[in-house]
């Protein structure tokens, strides 16, 4: 009886520890929520919306949204902004950090490409934009009818790739998505930095470099890109 007594003691103790080490003490140290910055807005109401559909289609599976530190990865190199810091993720609930990167990282993808038309194209059919991309299209986001009636966003698809006899429009989910990923912008600058050693900086390129081979080439050059031209006017 005293043996297992003990037993249940010891395990209640690990169990005491581990939700220290691994609930209580992130939540005391990075206190999400609290302060955001003065530069980070909280989402509209179109793009919560698009969050949601950012989730449900699974996009956190396949690209991240926490830029490293110049020591751990290159990431400012690819053209992914500063290294993220917790006030970042004051409006997220859940946050959608992720931990793949079969995508490029989503975290500045708004400033990056602020292009309505690039975006909708690029989710419609993703090699349109990006050639090599190994990104599903949702074409399930969009209708396609003969008259695109005023106040309905026309995609504007290179011709190969438009529907014979009809127009591809977005859906108000796609514009909601949109929306989403063009608020994801966190180009304002921080103090909560941390500060790396230049000794550790690793090289321009690292074994990472292997894993986003296949990424879309037009996301990973240049520190912030400059926009892109729209494919077409939107009507």
């Amino acid at each position: 009886m005293t043996r297992a007594l003990g037993i249940i003691a010891g395990a209640a103790l690990i169990l005491l520890y581990a939700t220290m080490l691994l609930l209580i003490m992130p939540a005391i140290q990075l206190r999400t929520g609290e302060n955001p910055p003065a530069a980070l807005a909280p989402y509209t109401e179109a793009q919560a919306r698009g969050r949601q559909t950012y989730i449900a289609l699974g996009c956190v599976y396949c690209h991240s949204q926490q830029p490293r530190d110049a020591s751990l990865a290159p990431d400012m190199t690819r053209g992914w902004g500063r290294p993220s810091v917790p006030k970042d993720y004051s409006y997220d609930n859940p946050h959608l950090m992720g931990t793949m990167r079969t995508g490029p990282d989503l975290f500045n993808i708004g400033a990056r490409q602020p292009s309505v038309d690039w975006h909708l194209t690029h989710l419609y059919a993703p090699r349109s934009v990006s050639p090599g991309s190994n990104m599903p299209g949702y074409p399930f986001l969009f209708d396609v009818i003969d008259f695109v009636p005023e106040g309905v966003t026309a995609v504007n698809l290179p011709p190969e790739y438009r529907v014979r006899g009809g127009t591809v429009i977005a859906t108000p989910d796609a514009m909601d998505l949109v929306e989403y990923l063009l608020g994801l912008d966190h180009t304002y600058p921080t103090d909560d930095l941390p500060q790396a050693d230049p000794d550790d900086q690793p090289a321009a390129k690292s074994a990472d470099d292997d894993k986003v081979s296949v990424l879309d080439t037009d996301l990973l050059s240049g520190t912030l890109l400059p926009p892109v031209a729209k494919v077409g006017a939107t009507q």
